[in-house]
Order: C-alpha cells, then structure tokens, then sequence
C-alpha cells in the first residue's frame, strides 16, 4: 500500500514542486538515542533519510521537482559529535558525505554549528559547495566567512531560489572565542536585499532559516518574549516569499499563511517537513500545502547506515567505559518534583560546577525530561547522555540583589493551577519546551512563594545561616550559556565575568566522579516552593 503522502493528487496536470526538509538532526544519524536501556529509536537521520528517497521516487514518477534542505545544527549535539570532534578528529567529512549520500541540494549554519568555534566550521563545511549563508559575515570582508548567500536551482524549466539565514542571536549565547571575527547580520534586513537581488531572476523563491517564531502565526501575538533569536514571522511577511523552512525551537509546525507555507520538523531527524507548491503555466504559485512526515515507522536508510555504523561502533565503546560510583539516590524519576525541591543529581552537578571554579554558589539546570541522572555505577554514556550541552563554566560577580533577581526569573516556572496544585508556568512549555531555562541553585538557602505576582516571589535567600546581604558580591558559577543572560536572565553579563574554566562540563563531571570515588549526596533542603 502507498502512504498517503505519496498519492500526488494534481488533477489539472500543473506542475509541483515539493520542498523537503530536515532541521536539527544534531548528529542522531542511526535511529538510536544513546541512552541504554531507555532507548528511544524512533528518530535519527537515517530513517528521515528513507522518507525523503521515498517521496522523491515518487515525486519523479509523477514528473514533479523536489528540493532538500539541510536546514542546521547537523553537527552537533549528541555522543557521536562529541566524539568526533574530541577523539575522531579526523572524521569530519563524514558529515559531508552523509549530506552528499541524503542527496540535499541546500545546507543551511544553525547556531550550535558555533558551538565547537569558527575553525571547526571552516574545516568542517570546507567541501561544502550548496552551503548558504547570507547574513554571518567575516568583519573584514563582510561577506559571508562559509557559504554563499543564496543559490537558483533549474529544474524542469523552473528557476527555484533559495537564501540562506541563521538566527543573528548567537553572540548571547557563545563563547567569544568561537565567534571571534564574525559580524551576525539582521536576517529579516538581508533577505530584503537579496530578495530584490533574486527575484528577478527566479519563480520560485524559499528562504531556509535556521531560527523559529516568537508570534502565533495566525494573530501575530506574541508567544515568548520577543527578540531578535526567532524572526520567521517577520520573514513570513516579506513580499516575494514562496516558502519559509525554519528550525532551531524543535517545534512541529506545518501551515499556510496568507498563501505562503511554512514548516518546522522537529529535532533529531524525528520529522520530514513537506510544502508543496503548485506552479501555473508561467511557473508562478497558484496555491500551497504544508504537513510533517513523522520518520519512527520508516526503516533505516542502508547507505546512511553503512556510512555511519563503523564510527558509531567505536562512539558506544567509548561510552561504555566506566567512570565510578555515585550512591543509589541520583535516578531522576519524577523531574517535575526535582525542579520543585531540587535533587542529588542536579546537587551533584552544582559540586562539580564549585570545585572547578573554586566558588560556593551555583546554578544549573534539568536540561530536559529525557535526563534520567545517574545509577550507582556510572559510565561516561551516562554523563554524556545526561549533560547533553558543551558547554563550559564562567564565573560572574554577582550582587545579593543579582542573585534575587535571577530567583525571580527561576521562580516564573512554577504556576498555581486551578485546582490549587502546583504546576508549569506554560511560558516554560508553549510554544517551545525551555525546562534549561529554570535554575536550580546551590549554596544558599531559598523559598519562593508562588502565591505571589511574579517579581515578588522570591520571600527569603540566606548563605551560611544569615541572610543574603543585597549590596554585597558574590562570585557565581554557571555555564557559558546562562552567563550571556540567555533564558531571560539580564542581570547575568559578560562583563561581570571574572574567571572561566574552558573545559566542557561533562568532562569535568567524569573527572570529579572518579576523583571521589565514594560519592554520596543526600536529598538537598535548601529549596522551598510554598504555594
């Protein structure tokens, strides 16, 4: 049987382009999510990679073109990248040659291709010809440090253009040095200028932005606070669009918009994005269609698997090494308690954040509710597959009313229901999951009062037994994310930085568990939500 989203249905004969897309994948390439034993398959690049064949086998036999678009952050953020830029380091072509095998015409920066620095893009995307980048220019050239700002694709007699974006907020979010000498243009501004360069030239006009929507689409009201990190509804209306692929929230988005469509597929390969616009006899846009195709029942792509499998043999054997011991109470089974009450394994990170800086106060965050913290015995798959991030640890100089301030912002993830129970405040949830935004602090005593307006939440902090002392410093530890004021925390600035510790937290977890290797760490007490 034929699935339903390969019966074209073009009953006036018209021409149709089809414009797939995958964004996110963030190096899931085998359906395999690395945790063990809650593995989660139904994901990863290589069964994303069986839907595209698929609809393109037959998209041709129905004589209709199709475009793929990588649409960002392909290289980074599970084990596999890690290892290959820690241990393989001269693997980094595969990732080309499981683009070029995928057969995608279009490859788009997302904001955790940074992660790793300039130099590794430069390596990385060397060999990289569709690679579009329009608005991330080196400050001496200002023209684009990789890439080419958009591309005009001929395909049956249709000229496709497709500009190239990345979300212009990263300086907020890395580390200076993997930055350094790049200037992140206004998006929405540069596809203005080459929307009039393109147009004329094209009959059909995408732009692929690794960036989301800060508004509903439908009222334009915003959903989140609004920045200059998601600006795919300013892009939506541009005029001479045809179609928008975005990213980076992890969203599952499929819709049409005065006309134009608009897709976001997910995170790790989990979905397809599929628009599908119907041309006229002049080749112009007559009419649209937008919908996700989930990739968990598709069977893994043998040539992706083929490419990958040797590398990734050698990734689970590295994540199989032991680490240590850590007790018998750092399971996170109920992250919703954790967050409200803090928990061993959260504590345990917020030790390792202290001994590595020499501070006595940090903040961390549960990333996520796939994180499951730590059994008794630890392998560095479990550090790996719990501190998912690269990220590193900078210490600030905070005021006590810093810090009360900061609370504050951590005391807006919890919400009173209507039925008197403790819950999420939706803004953590909708329109995108931000649990990594919620702090949880050690090294002082604290109480939020939700019952309180938010702002007036925070009801008492002390360090050491005494209250905490608003016009005195402190030194914090954090990680490089937070310190930017990332998550709406203003009052964290690199210019209150006094120290960093440029090695990646979840290394310095594994050396601290096999330097203690008696680790044991009661239930914390020093969180208290009244309500």
């Amino acid at each position: 049987m034929v699935p339903a989203f390969l019966l074209f249905i073009n009953k006036e004969n018209k021409m149709q382009l089809s414009i797939l897309s995958t964004s996110d994948v963030h190096g899931y390439i085998r359906a395999d999510d690395f945790r063990r034993p809650l593995l989660n398959d139904g994901l990863g690049l290589s069964r994303a990679a069986t839907v595209i064949s698929d609809y393109q086998q037959q998209a041709q036999q129905s004589e209709n073109i199709t475009l793929t678009i990588e649409n960002g952050d392909f290289i980074q953020g599970s084990p596999l990248t890690n290892y290959i830029e820690k241990v393989a380091t001269d693997q980094t072509d595969v990732y080309q040659k499981l683009a070029d095998t995928v057969k995608y015409d279009v490859r788009i920066l997302g904001n955790h291709e940074f992660n790793f620095g300039r130099e590794y893009i430069e390596k990385v995307f060397s060999e990289t010809p569709n690679l579009l980048n329009a608005n991330i220019l080196d400050e001496t050239t200002q023209q684009p440090f990789v890439g080419e700002p958009y591309k005009i694709f001929e395909r049956q007699g249709v000229n496709i253009g497709v500009i190239g974006l990345t979300t212009q907020f990263i300086p907020h979010w890395e580390q200076p040095a993997h930055i350094k000498g790049l200037v992140f243009e206004d998006p929405v501004a540069v596809a203005k200028k080459y929307i009039a360069e393109v147009r004329p030239h094209v009959d059909v006009l995408v732009l692929a932005y690794h960036g989301g929507f800060a508004e509903d689409l439908k009222t334009g009201q915003p959903l989140e606070r609004v920045t200059s990190e998601n600006q795919g509804y300013q892009l939506l209306q541009l005029a001479g669009v045809d179609a928008l692929v975005t990213g980076h929230q992890h969203r599952e988005i499929a819709e049409v918009v005065h006309g134009v469509p608009t897709t976001q597929p997910g995170y790790r390969g989990d979905h397809v994005g599929l628009m599908t616009l119907t041309l006229n006899e002049s080749n112009q846009c007559v009419s649209a269609t937008a919908e996700l195709l989930a990739t968990g029942n598709a069977p893994e792509r043998e040539d992706i698997v083929a490419i990958i499998e040797p590398l990734q043999e050698k990734v689970d054997q590295w994540l199989d090494t032991p680490v240590g011991h850590v007790g018998d109470n750092m399971q996170v089974v109920d992250h919703f308690a954790a967050r409200a009450h803090n928990h061993p394994f959260i504590e345990l990170v917020n030790q390792v954040q202290m001994a590595a800086t020499d501070t006595d106060i940090s903040n961390t965050a549960l990333f996520n509710d796939e994180v499951r913290g730590l059994g008794n015995a630890v392998s560095q798959r479990d550090i790996m597959t719990n501190y998912i991030f690269p990220n590193t640890l900078v210490v600030e100089k905070l005021t006590g009313q810093d810090i009360k301030d900061a609370l504050e912002v951590n005391a807006r993830y919890f919400k009173v229901a209507d039925d008197g129970q403790l819950t999420i405040n939706p803004l953590f949830t909708t329109p995108k999951v931000q649990h990594y935004n919620y702090d949880i602090w050690s090294g002082i005593d604290y109480t939020f009062d939700i019952s309180q307006p938010m702002g007036q939440r925070v009801v008492a902090i002390e360090k050491d037994g005494q209250p905490l002392d608003m016009m005195a410093t402190y030194e914090v530890a954090m990680n490089n994310y937070r310190a930017g004021g990332a998550g709406n925390f203003p009052m964290f600035s690199t210019d209150k930085v006094v120290r960093e510790v440029q090695r990646e937290t979840a290394d310095l977890i594994g050396e601290y568990i096999m330097a203690h290797p008696e680790i044991h760490i009661e239930q914390p007490t020093n969180l208290t939500v009244i309500f």
